[in-house]
């Protein structure tokens, strides 16, 4: 891998210093505020009486459950006495895990605005149960619920990331009571992985009061609260997962209509079926049968003004259990230098969203897969085998990965990946990779370092040599004090992932950020945090491509969770050829400096009206931009919200002006907590089209769903502010999951 001794220089200079400028400033940082009371445990308890669930903690076998109350305030000040207290009682049987707590405050002061299932339940009060059960301190789940019952559930990627998009099965109920509210939790066994022959979890309850914008927990570590910092829970015995098989049929009826000459329609009836069995208490094998998309969340529409890839999320659930395995050296994880944006994701070796989509975004059948994932003693194991049908000209293929990550003292793991097959072509493709992940959370003064290295070979027929790609680096996130870190990546021109996501080949990619935050003690103002961050793209070849320099100098946070701040970008961009940057607009080859200044505030969405605006205005190649983009919310009650965004772009450019204009529009009915009509409309000028898409969501109990799903896209042809109906479906979709 020929990367240049003088970027390797640069970068070890670079990372020496930054480690120890942080290293000798953490002695002074940890003596700030109150002390951390170190490593907490709890003994389970066993019960032959399982609770009620149903959100009143009055039943006899509660007064026998493990008890504490010992909890403190994460956020403003990390160790202090929060300003409420939680009282948690914890219990176990064969079958599941039960989790009661009473959170006290003035019943008019709990923010409850989120009544719909799944919906975005992080700005309201909540109450999180954390559990590691192979206490291994480099995963776990989450369970979350807000006291409108509405569930939330996860996992833990590359131990700190939790990853809300996976699901599983569980039972949370809530009630009001005169000094505040209760919850009642049920984590069933078979929903989750664990190793039987262990008597100890990692475990950890954390707590937000949104209007008072604090966070309160059992055991954190730099203001954190993911797995690496958990508590224990120790005394398991007996745990059982039953024969652990999950029988999910579901069947969708759908009519499709095309407008237009000729006009068509058609029905379907799709069946499809999802088996998910236990080979042990922490394997996972599945299998999927014709399965099926049509419920899926449409994706929030984009503007491009760059020449490289956008990225869209994953959003489809077969794919999303058990994502936390695939994921690989740390590309595109939050808090490393050069991971945001589509340029963050760049190089990943596996991107589940090549697979059934094609490149125009339509949905490609996808006839039968089988999944393997899950833990054997200190392996991580993930292994994907899909048949993708044939589309347009493209044949049917099998689409294959395989990922395997092993623990490496108390914290890091060395890992491999392999995958095979290519979703958008006929030709064969292959990538093989390994990534190292050194990782130490226990370091003076709360601080945590994370150093990772990765490459990756890929094959290709008619691409020979130049095909490898590699990346190394390190960070130190906090919460408090100083935060920095650097990486080094580089994508030969050949490189061609193709289950994977690439935005440039043949580059160098040179990253690092450093910021301070500060917190201080009885004011208005929750946190002043400033940055600086530096992303340069150079060509192997040795020509500049891209350069950005990002300054922010203010970014406040108040003590209610409103935040404004600051934001000035610097950039240099070298174009090897002519672009497009909008129809019509062709900017000349060259190299071309400017920059932008901006400022955003937003408020806090605990409020019923809530929102933000910013305003940008600077340089753009050799002309001049303004962007104005934010969105406003209004939520008069959980049964329902209002939403309008709206992102408007006006460039003056010497070959031609032009404005993008992107506008959202969200109306969502709740009837219940298990009844829910959601309708979003979008609308962009560079298509010129508007989509529709509305769901009635109806969840009667967890695993059983029922949804009507229309979509509708309009399209304007002439350009003539007349947008004319292109494309209709309307789908109802039933799942039921069956567990033995």
């Amino acid at each position: 891998m020929p990367i240049i001794a003088a970027e390797m220089d640069l970068m070890s200079r670079l990372m020496s210093t930054v480690l120890v400028s942080v290293l000798l400033a953490a002695p002074a940082i940890a003596q700030q505020g109150p002390a951390d009371p170190g490593q907490k445990s709890v003994r389970m308890v066993r019960t032959d009486t399982p609770p009620v669930i149903d959100g009143v903690l009055d039943e006899a076998v509660w007064q026998q459950a493990a008890f504490f109350d010992d909890l403190h305030q994460v956020n403003p000040i990390e160790y202090a006495e929060p300003s409420e207290r939680t009282e948690i009682y914890v219990l176990y049987d064969d079958e599941a895990l039960y989790v009661g707590a009473r959170l006290y405050i003035d019943p008019n002061q709990i923010t409850a605005n989120v009544l719909r299932q799944n919906g975005p339940m992080t700005s309201d009060d909540t109450l999180f149960v954390t559990i590691d059960p192979f206490n291994n301190r480099r995963s776990g789940y989450f369970f979350g619920v807000n006291p409108n019952a509405v569930r939330m559930d996860g996992l833990y990627r590359n131990v700190s990331e939790y990853y809300s998009d996976w699901d599983t099965i569980f039972s949370v109920e809530t009630s009001l009571f005169d000094e505040g509210w209760t919850a009642e939790y049920k984590i069933p066994l078979n929903s989750i992985s664990f190793d039987p022959g262990s008597d100890t979890w990692g475990f950890n309850i954390s707590r937000t009061i949104q209007s008072r914008n604090e966070d309160i927990a059992w055991v954190t570590r730099n203001r954190r609260w993911d797995p690496s910092s958990a508590g224990l829970a120790t005394g398991f015995t007996g745990l059982q997962q039953g024969i652990g098989l999950d029988v999910i049929p579901s069947v969708a009826v759908s009519n499709v209509r095309q407008f237009g000459t000729p006009a068509s329609s058609e029905s379907e009836f799709e069946p499809s079926l999802d088996l998910v069995y236990r080979l042990t208490s922490s394997l996972n094998a599945s299998l999927t049968v014709n399965t099926d998309f049509s419920a899926t969340e449409v994706d929030d529409r984009q503007v491009n003004l760059t020449r490289f890839s956008l990225f869209f999320p994953e959003k489809r659930d077969f794919f999303l259990r058990e994502a936390d395995i695939f994921e690989f050296g740390r590309i595109g994880a939050q808090g490393v230098p050069g991971g945001g944006g589509a340029d963050g994701q760049n190089g990943r070796p596996f991107f589940s969203r090549r697979i059934g989509l094609s490149a125009t975004g339509q949905v490609v059948d996808l006839d039968y897969g089988a999944k393997l994932s899950g833990r054997v003693g200190n392996f991580e194991i993930g292994a994907l085998s899909i048949r993708q049908d044939a589309f347009e000209t493209v044949d049917p293929d099998t689409l294959s990965v395989i990922r395997a990550k092993a623990a490496v003292g108390a914290e890091s793991t060395v890992g491999m990946i392999y995958t095979d097959g290519d979703p958008g072509g006929d030709l064969d493709n292959s990538v093989v990779g390994v990534d190292y992940l050194f990782r130490n959370s226990r370091l003076p003064g709360g601080r945590t370092l994370e150093t990772f290295a990765w490459y990756q070979q890929s094959e290709t027929p008619g691409l020979q040599g130049d095909d490898g790609a590699a990346g190394l680096g390190f960070s130190l996130p906090s919460n408090a004090g100083v935060r920095a870190g650097a990486t080094l990546r580089e994508f030969e021109r050949n490189f061609n992932p193709a289950l994977g996501f690439v935005t440039r080949r043949g580059v160098r990619q040179t990253a690092a950020d450093v910021g301070y935050t500060h917190r201080p003690d009885g004011s208005r103002w929750q946190s002043l945090f400033v940055q600086l961050e530096v992303e340069r793209f150079d060509e192997i070849a040795g020509r500049l491509q891209s350069e950005g320099i990002s300054l922010t100098p203010f970014e406040l946070t108040s003590r209610e969770g409103d935040v404004a701040f600051w934001r000035s970008n610097f950039d240099t961009e070298v174009l090897a050829a002519p672009f497009e940057i909008y129809p019509g607009v062709v900017i000349p080859a060259g190299e071309y400096e400017f920059d932008n200044h901006g400022v955003e505030v937003q408020g806090s969405d605990h409020r019923r009206w809530s929102g933000r605006i910013a305003y940008v205005d600077g340089s753009f190649y050799d002309g001049d931009q303004t962007r104005v983009f934010g969105n406003l919310q209004w939520r008069p009650s959980p049964k329902f919200r209002a939403n309008l965004g709206y992102n408007v772009t006006d460039v003056e450019l010497p070959w031609g002006d032009f404005t993008t204009r992107l506008i959202t529009t969200g109306l969502d009915w709740v009837f219940s907590s298990t009844l829910s009509w959601v309708n979003l409309i979008q609308y962009d000028n560079v298509s010129e089209t508007a989509g529709i898409n509305m769901r009635l969501h109806w969840i009667p109990e967890a695993g059983r769903e029922v949804f009507f799903v229309i979509n509708h896209t309009l399209e304007d042809f002439d350009r003539d502010n007349r947008l004319h109906s292109t494309f209709s479906e309307a789908t109802v979709k039933m799942s039921y999951t069956f567990r033995f």
